[in-house]
């Protein structure tokens, strides 16, 4: 346990000094009012958003430049041919990028065509109206996916490897690993999709549990990669989930949606269309469920850790710093309990599309 909070209270730590470095103005002295708290939002927006390059923290200089640290990432546009070129060329959304004479510009985290002066046009609404092209690159999400993805294989292969090895036994990281697997299959595979069943979704369960479990906890890091509070994530893990159930759906399944058995026939025919309603819904509140509580402690964690830095008196700033590291531990226990939910909920809707029903 004391090692525990030693951790909590390290990634809690690097995250108040990686807001400090962010924030520090041009004389290293205190700024007004306002301009802090366009400061906080700002660096909260930052902080979700996810971006073209691997920004870990910046500061500004005596000389009032803007210095940062991290590393660019490679960008991949298809627009009338292949355009592949390094995100430094964007100087951090500062500069308009030329590519095989087209000229490109970040606006609001999204990639349009524009001229060589970088005019975005706008429409009543001030909606951006610039072409946008094709845009398949490799952003700080899309990074942080592939680094969980080889996580995740490094993890379970030495962990399939140390059974082979042992004679069934598991050793090193496969001793934490294994209770979490059987915790996965013995409490939410097996009660909520059946004996007969279960092996099945085994795979996909455990797949998903990890991957959001893994994501959540490095979105708690300083260095600010928020995979699941990204709508589009969420989305197609939910989608996932949802053809999954649709085409293990057996004819019992189908059945008590179309024509529920024991139900006169006008209201077999109003129910029909709510229930088919109803197999769309519930992935739609998988994906909303796991985006909206990733997305609101993060902002809500990061407005308390503001507050350390608005306050002008050492009451208010050290309340803020112990309510703040109060709910850093609780954003530890929701990484992993919006795991939980959204692999029990997947496994409940598997086991209502292969249970066999009786009429009655």
């Amino acid at each position: 346990m004391r090692r525990k909070i030693t951790v909590k209270t390290i990634t809690l730590l690097l995250l108040l000094v990686s807001f400090v470095t962010y924030g520090q103005e041009e004389h290293g002295h205190a700024d007004s009012g306002s301009d802090r708290k366009s400061e906080v939002k700002a660096y909260i927006q930052h902080h979700l958003k996810d971006s073209y390059d691997f920004n870990l923290f910046s500061w500004t200089s005596d000389s009032g430049e803007e210095k940062h640290f991290g590393f660019p990432l490679p960008v991949i546009l298809w627009d009338g041919g292949l355009k592949v070129f390094s995100s430094s060329k964007f100087h951090h959304g500062e500069s308009v990028a030329e590519v095989d004479g087209n000229y490109y510009k970040v606006y609001h985290s999204k990639i349009y065509k524009t001229d060589a002066e970088g005019t975005i046009n706008y429409d009543e609404e001030h909606h951006a109206t610039n072409e946008k092209p094709l845009d398949f690159s490799i952003t700080k999400n899309v990074l942080m996916i592939m680094m969980v993805f080889a996580i995740m294989f490094f993890m379970f292969s030495r962990m399939a490897k140390s059974y082979k090895k042992n004679d069934g036994l598991p050793k090193g990281t496969g001793r934490f690993l294994e209770p979490i697997v059987l915790y996965v299959r013995d409490e939410i595979a097996r009660p909520n999709i059946g004996e007969k069943h279960y092996k099945r979704y085994m795979s996909y369960l455990l797949t998903v549990f990890f991957f959001v479990w893994i994501v959540n906890l490095f979105g708690l890091t300083p260095i600010g990669m928020n995979v699941t509070n990204n709508i589009a994530v969420t989305l197609c893990l939910a989608l996932i989930t949802y053809l999954i159930t649709t085409f293990s759906g057996n004819k019992n399944y189908w059945k008590h949606i179309f024509w529920m058995p024991g139900v006169p026939v006008p209201m077999k025919i109003i129910l029909a269309p709510i229930e088919l309603l109803g197999t769309i819904i519930k992935p739609f509140a998988l994906m909303i469920r796991l985006y909206a509580n990733i997305t609101a402690g993060h902002v809500v964690l990061m407005s308390i850790i503001g507050m350390v830095f608005l306050f002008q008196n050492w009451l208010g700033s050290g309340l803020s710093f112990m309510l703040a590291f109060v709910l850093a531990i609780l954003e530890l226990l929701v990484a992993a309990l919006q795991a939980y939910i959204f692999t029990v909920l997947s496994a409940l809707y598997f086991g209502m599309a292969v249970e066999e029903h009786d009429d009655h």
